[in-house]
């Protein structure tokens, strides 16, 4: 019949301690991982298909219940989202994204990659539900979009540094560079090279202050200060040819800047290697 199912689960929790924590050596632990796991592993269906197949049949009515009135009622507020009134649908909005941010932190200390899928989906969410009511409501104002980006960023540098997801924290900055980079074309005509330079460049070597700064308490912040400065350093030329689209020389303004700003990294190496690593 086998070991009980409960004491074959202690032991190979065991054996994995032993493991993290070097009292075996490792050839020793796989050796009593397969001889205690082999049986569980037959039985158990891998992947998570069979493991979907598993709980569907353990469920219960209840259960089924439960889940077909919770998708019932998502189909109703998705057909009828259009009708609700403006603070509803405000309302419900941020219900969604603070669950899924939520419980993708939660899903985090089980499983990196599901709970960061999870945090993903709802800042994808919250991006294009607020887009789309900016355009349902009729409010095609390019302040309003900026404003709205520019909250998005302010969102995404806290969250992304509060839950660790550099990722998530480089992209608040990207956005903010999306949102100045669309005041500067909505207020300035027709600039000159050297002001676009001096519209972006200065601001690269703040973020490099601020990367410096930071790296005592985060390197991972640090990091993506700098990275963020480096970008900076290149967008002159994006902002020429995306926006003004009419400036000449940007080839050799771009190699230029590729050597110079080379220069500086390969020179300062020891400093901003420290700050990051």
């Amino acid at each position: 019949m086998g070991m009980d199912q409960e004491r074959r689960t202690v032991i190979i929790k065991e054996i994995d301690y032993w493991r993290r924590n070097k009292l075996l050596p490792d050839q020793y632990c796989d050796f009593l991982l397969n001889l205690y796991a082999v049986q569980d592993q037959e039985r158990s269906p891998s992947g998570w298909t069979g493991k979907a197949a598993t709980a569907v049949q353990k469920s219960s009515g209840k259960q089924w219940l439960l889940a077909f009135g919770v998708f019932s009622l998502i189909c109703l507020v998705a057909l009828y989202f259009n009708a609700f009134h403006p603070l509803l649908q405000t309302g419900l909005s941020l219900t969604v994204v603070s669950f899924l941010l939520s419980y993708g932190q939660r899903k985090r200390a089980e499983n990196e990659s599901a709970g960061l899928s999870i945090i993903g989906t709802g800042i994808l969410y919250k991006l294009g539900i607020g887009l789309y009511m900016l355009q349902l409501h009729d409010i095609q104002a390019w302040g309003w979009t900026a404003a709205f980006l520019a909250g998005c960023s302010i969102f995404w540098i806290i969250f992304g540094m509060g839950a660790g997801i550099p990722l998530l924290h480089l992209g608040g900055w990207v956005a903010a560079i999306l949102v100045y980079a669309l005041l500067l074309a909505k207020n300035t005509a027709d600039p000159a090279w050297y002001e676009v330079q001096l519209y972006w460049v200065p601001i690269t070597f703040v973020f490099g202050w601020f990367s410096w700064f930071v790296q005592r308490w985060s390197k991972p912040a640090s990091a993506v200060l700098l990275l963020t400065g480096v970008l900076l350093w290149f967008m002159p030329e994006v902002y020429a040819v995306l926006i003004l689209a009419g400036q000449d020389w940007i080839q050799i303004q771009l190699i230029v800047k590729i050597g110079l700003g080379g220069t500086m990294l390969f020179l300062l190496r020891k400093q901003w290697i420290a700050w990051v690593a």
